[in-house]
């Protein structure tokens, strides 16, 4: 099974991919955007517990928020 999960954020360019998923891992300063740095790096964490994988779907308007698929096995 594949959930696609779409944000209203400014969007993540496709050579940041690798990092995005990092514990505290940000893109830009806190006083640019607030958060710490750890929502996709627990969400990363929970569809793996899951036997899962977690992506950034790179076939989207960067400009138009970010686009992530998550595949879970089939129980």
């Amino acid at each position: 099974m594949i959930i696609t999960v779409k944000d209203n954020g400014i969007g993540i360019s496709e050579d940041m991919s690798d990092i995005i998923f990092e514990p505290f891992r940000r893109l830009h300063t806190r006083s640019e955007f607030t958060g710490t740095g750890l929502g996709l790096s627990i969400s990363k964490r929970i569809v793996e517990t899951h036997n899962g994988e977690i992506w950034l779907d790179h076939n989207t308007d960067k400009k138009e928020g970010s686009l992530f698929k998550i595949k879970l096995p089939l129980a």
